[in-house]
């Protein structure tokens, strides 16, 4: 399995930026895929951005097209999602997950075979 570590949460203003990180054990075919998800108490995980690195495409859920950018640096088996203009609705805990798919379907978490622990980010109004 995937070894995934994020970095980078913490508490905001809204309005401000934050830039989380999630590296990876390994670049091969089974981290294909990464993305990041997002879940509040109560709600089911929520696909946030998706970056398939060999063709660098980019995925992204519709409320946060503008204002998130999903990155790699291959060189440091890492992915980035730089979040700007937050919202105290994106606050969550933002995981990092790999996969061996392609972006059919970005968004199920269960096509997703590897999980990091996950970073809280809390936006205050």
């Amino acid at each position: 399995q995937v070894q995934l570590a994020e970095s980078g949460g913490g508490s905001v203003q809204a309005g401000g930026s934050v830039r989380l990180s999630c590296v990876t054990s390994e670049y091969t075919s089974r981290s294909r895929m990464v993305g990041w998800f997002r879940q509040v108490p109560g709600k089911e995980r929520e696909g946030v951005a998706a970056i398939n690195r060999p063709d660098g495409w980019r995925y992204y859920t519709e409320s946060v097209k503008g204002r998130f950018t999903i990155s790699q640096n291959n060189a440091r088996n890492t992915v980035y999602l730089q979040m700007n203009s937050l919202k105290p609705e994106d606050s969550a805990m933002y995981y990092c997950a790999a996969g061996s798919m392609d972006g059919d379907r970005w968004y199920e978490a269960g096509r997703y075979a590897s999980w990091g622990q996950g970073t809280q980010v809390t936006v205050s109004s």
